[in-house]
């Protein structure tokens, strides 16, 4: 099957009506100047502002404007406009900064929509030279096919550009062998403050000496320092920075003055880890190291933590690539989570803690043989048991335990969060003990409880204390544990930063962990590079304060402008999933990299007001007062942030803390409706049954419309529905029609194994009855007593999806009263569009609190949900006959964990399938009609028709209307709903 794909770019299309960005624009001539000087693109307006105020820490301060550079040229031309006008600038790469660095008011560089590419690659000297919007993860993408990777792996790799790794002075899990990124930055091309560009990497001392001038240019003054630092500083360096593998607080002197002793010193490594106040880094050369051919993990469980810190220095004598730790706070909250259940059901019962332990080998009889070891010597010490993974399905669900930290701590919807402000003090590891349990007393004095957990080996804890800044009380608690956490890591010898760097949270204990002397030599070096202190200021020894700034601090206030319709359960209801995005950047992954399902408008824009990070920042900040009254809901906002979100419920599951933004819209869009009234195209779309049952009763005339000349255009003129689309073709005979001529089920109930009822959505009824039909034939043949509630076709999607909340609840109640007398006399019910199942499943519980609707969600299936489940197919004389199945699953099923079920109905019904990975089809319910939103379908819809041409199966199967119509336009074929083919296999 080959794509004729020609989507064209979504902000191309005459017909789209969006521009990312408000109309409401500052500093029209700092615009104009700006886009004068750049050929990238110079954004300072509202939104965009409102967007980059904030990052993946608890900071949020307004910036001048966002520019995007399309080259080392236009940071140049930017960098000399600020320094004449004397304006503060900040590079920035995935926005995913924990401690605050790429939040400031500032001119906004963002080099992750352009400045992306890979210049050249070096297998032979296995290094990589590369612009440094480039993420981490498509990097290692581009280096794999050479067995080579970037060695620092960051958890946030997929959205982290490699500018901010240097910036940051990244490591991650496999610090342990791998180090920090300093020791891979070999040169650098560098945009000072004054716009001039540089080039820093090995240069002899000598040299350095020679060029060295404090009156000459900025170079020869950047010299003079340096040789200044090396000649005065040295012996203070030596007795102050802590050595650790993990410190990335304050400058890089103590790599400097280590290099410096072999007479070479190479200045791109001071630049890593200075958070962008020496320099604007625009490409990187770094080496590389080789991906390891295999792993083995081992996982040790303990009765309390102190037990699993005090194995870490035995453990570490192991030589392990990475040594993690997952605390009892955490495994107990994981415990009651459904999604870990399968994995935290293979610790034993009494575990408290655990720790993961990964070997790297260059075979798999050396890894067993180092996991082996490992288990043999620690396990009947400190630690009770251990278990060994040697297969990589094993090791991943391993893993997943120490990766459901973040999350788990991330979803608290209260006015309490998990703040990162001390999440990663390192100190020695042989401290451990000692340093966990006063850290612990820390808590306690402070009457507030944190989890500990990640980089063990290294000593680089992560601890996130429960926190409320919204009071004075909780903010002096922050400041307070601060405080003495430093205390405590000045103290065992650590740092203040082992991995997240200084930003706002922690510049200003810089002074207290190396002291004046040092902290003016770091200001000494940030004036040479930069004399006017335009570069990210404030950072690393500027004037920070760590309880200024707060996104959520006193100041903060909340008001939705409305009372939300439907039902919230989470703390906080709707406020509290308002305010739940941390930032993290998981919504601005690839398909390529992160897989699943969100956030597709990013991944085919590449826009931040796209992302689910960027309409909940926006949300957030409309209903907190950063948007002004007048703005607050408008068109203009219904249009730019909110009309362009498909409602895939991607971020309900894929969002690390399950942001539900396609709920959050539909809440304020009803709300826009009440007050503004909804459009008619809305009414019709939600309406959809009613149309449907018109053009049933009128086909085929009914289908002949479309194909007058002219009237497509005359369709899009009107009523705003795309020219280009198929429109669903209508059947005179309905399902419910065939179903009554046909007399009812030929599996009498006495008989049956099982008892359901069917509901005939409205695409099975009208559209596609063959899809019905096929239901009822596999489940008859499972042995299954079939009947048909025949006076429901709406399950109220329609008008939910378009924000007509108060219709979508009068169909609910109605068919909630149908439904709830079937399951009472034993059935279940069984629906075949899986848009329609889930609606049934998880929306009606948001509509509805009733026992009845609960009833009915707890007893509703799509029906190859249904046939898995109860195994029902394991009866079925069926043969697919090996026939290849690229399979497409819909975004609904995927956000409640239920599309698996037809993959595994159709492989044990004799099909080979390829389930593809893939985002939302792009189509969404009506979305993809509407002509303003054509291109942007168009342009979500190309990832998925590169999986499926991709795919080495022989046809196409999808579950969803929507999805079937939009391969079908593709593809000129529209594909079967799979239960159709299972049907065709039946003997």
């Amino acid at each position: 099957m080959g794509s004729k794909n020609t989507a064209p770019d979504p902000s191309t299309d005459p017909r789209a009506n969006y521009d990312y960005q408000s109309e409401t624009e500052h500093d029209s001539s700092l615009v104009a100047d700006l886009d004068a000087l750049v050929d990238g693109d110079v954004r300072f307006d509202e939104y965009s502002k409102q967007m980059y105020a904030t990052d993946a820490s608890a900071y949020e301060v307004t910036p001048i404007g966002v520019v995007y550079p399309t080259s080392t040229a236009d940071v140049a031309a930017v960098m000399e406009y600020c320094d004449a006008e004397e304006i503060p600038a900040l590079p920035r790469g995935g926005g995913t900064s924990l401690a605050g660095q790429s939040v400031n008011e500032a001119i906004v560089l963002d080099f992750t929509r352009y400045m992306t590419d890979v210049v050249d690659v070096d297998p032979e000297g296995e290094g990589v030279r590369a612009r440094t919007g480039i993420t981490l993860g498509e990097l290692n993408r581009t280096l794999e096919p050479h067995g080579l990777k970037f060695a620092p792996d960051p958890s946030t790799a997929d959205r982290s550009a490699l500018g901010g790794a240097i910036g940051n002075n990244t490591t991650g899990a496999h610090s342990l062998k791998y180090g920090k990124t300093d020791a891979y930055v070999e040169e650098v091309e560098a945009v000072l403050a004054d716009g001039s560009v540089e080039t820093f990497g090995e240069v002899d001392v000598a040299e350095l000496r020679e060029g060295a001038d404090p009156d000459g240019t900025t170079l020869e003054r950047i010299y003079a320092e340096i040789v200044r630092i090396i000649d005065e500083e040295a012996d203070e360096v030596d007795e102050r920075y802590p050595d650790l593998k993990r410190n990335v607080s304050g400058y890089n002197l103590d790599v400097l003055i280590e290099e410096a002793e072999s007479g070479t010193v190479n200045l791109a490594r001071l630049l890593v880890g200075s958070e962008g106040t020496l320099a604007i880094v625009t490409e990187a050369e770094v080496s590389l190291e080789p991906i390891p051919e295999t792993k083995g993990v081992a996982l040790l469980t303990y009765h309390d933590l102190l037990d699993a810190m005090e194995d870490v220095g035995p453990i570490l004598e192991h030589d392990a690539a990475a040594v993690e730790v997952l605390d009892g706070v955490l495994v107990d909250l994981a415990r009651e989570l459904e999604e870990f259940k399968d994995v935290i059901g293979l610790l034993p019962d009494e575990t408290d803690s655990f720790l993961l332990i990964e070997f790297y080998a260059d075979d798999e009889e050396s890894a067993k043989r180092q996991v082996d070891d490992l288990i043999e010597d620690r396990v009947g010490d400190l630690a009770f048991d251990g278990m060994a993974a040697y297969d990589e399905e094993t090791q991943k669900k391993f893993w997943k335990m120490r990766k459901a930290s973040t999350p788990i701590l991330l979803s608290r919807t209260g006015d309490e969060k998990h703040i990162a402000f001390i999440e990663d003090l390192a100190i020695p590891p042989e401290h451990l003990p000692e340093y966990t349990k006063e850290f612990k007393e820390i808590f306690e004095d402070h009457d507030t409880f944190g989890s500990f957990y990640a980089h063990a080996g290294p000593g680089c804890m992560h601890v996130r204390p429960l926190i409320n800044t919204k009071n004075a009380e909780g903010t002096e608690t922050m400041v307070s544990i601060s405080d003495a956490a430093t205390d405590l890591a000045v103290k065992y010898g650590g740092s203040v930063s082992g991995e997240h760097g200084d930003g706002r949270a922690r510049t200003q204990w810089n002074r207290k962990l190396y002291g004046d002397r040092l902290w003016h030599v770091f200001q000494d070096l940030k004036t040479a590079f930069d004399p006017d202190w335009l570069l990210n200021p404030g950072s690393v020894c500027g004037d920070h304060d760590m309880s200024e700034n707060l996104r959520f601090g006193e100041e903060y206030e909340f008001d939705a402008g409305f009372e939300p319709a439907l039902e919230w359960e989470n703390e906080n209801g709707f406020q509290g999933m308002a305010e739940l995005c941390h930032g993290c950047g998981g919504c601005r992954t690839s398909q390529e990299g992160a897989g699943g399902v969100m956030c597709p408008t990013y991944r085919a824009s590449q826009e931040e007001i796209t992302s689910t990070r960027g309409r909940a920042n926006l949300l957030r900040q409309a209903m907190s007062g950063d948007l002004s009254e007048d703005e607050r809901f408008d068109t203009e906002f219904m249009r730019e942030v909110l009309d362009l979100c498909v409602g895939c419920k991607g971020c309900s599951i894929d969002c690390p803390s399950e942001v539900d933004m396609a709920k959050m819209k539909v809440e304020v869009e009803h709300a826009h409706h009440e007050e503004h009234g909804a459009d008619l195209r809305s009414k019709l779309f939600a309406n959809v049954d009613a149309l449907s049952k018109l053009g049933s009763a009128t086909a085929p005339l009914s289908n002949l419309g479309t194909k007058v000349p002219g009237a497509r255009v005359v369709m899009e003129k009107t009523l705003g529905i795309a020219r280009e689309r198929s429109l669903p073709t209508f059947h005179r005979e309905t399902f419910v029609d065939w179903w009554a001529d046909r007399g009812g089920s030929t599996v009498s109930e006495s008989t049956a194994d099982r008892r359901v009822v069917l509901v005939p959505d409205t695409v099975t009824n009208y559209n596609n009855p063959k899809a019905g039909k096929a239901a009822v034939r596999v489940l008859e043949a499972a042995g299954v007593h079939v009947s048909v509630a025949e006076e429901i076709t709406d399950s109220g999607r329609p008008a939910h999806s378009k924000g007509l909340l108060g219709k979508a609840r009068e169909t609910a109640e109605a068919n909630v009263a149908t439904l709830a007398a079937h399951v009472d006399d034993g059935r279940d019910v069984v629906v075949v569009e899986p848009s329609d199942a889930v609606m049934l499943q998880s929306d009606y519980l948001d509509l509805l609190s009733s026992d009845a609707a609960a009833q009915v969600a707890e007893h509703a299936y799509g029906v190859l949900e249904y046939l898995d489940t109860r195994r029902l197919d394991e009866a079925l004389d069926a043969d697919g006959g090996a026939e290849r199945l690229t399979y497409h699953g819909h975004c609904h099923q995927k956000s409640v964990k239920k599309d698996h079920h037809a993959v595994g109905v159709l492989r044990r019904t004799g099909f080979r399938v390829d389930p593809l990975d893939t985002s939302c089809c792009g189509m969404a319910g009506t979305f993809g009609y509407e002509s303003e939103h054509y291109s942007m379908s168009q342009a979500i819809g190309s990832m998925l028709f590169d999986r499926i041409d991709d795919s080495d199966g022989d046809s196409v199967v999808a579950p969803g209307a929507s999805c079937r119509t939009q391969i079908g336009d593709e593809y000129d074929e529209k594909p079967p709903h799979p239960i159709e083919k299972i049907a065709d296999a039946l003997a």
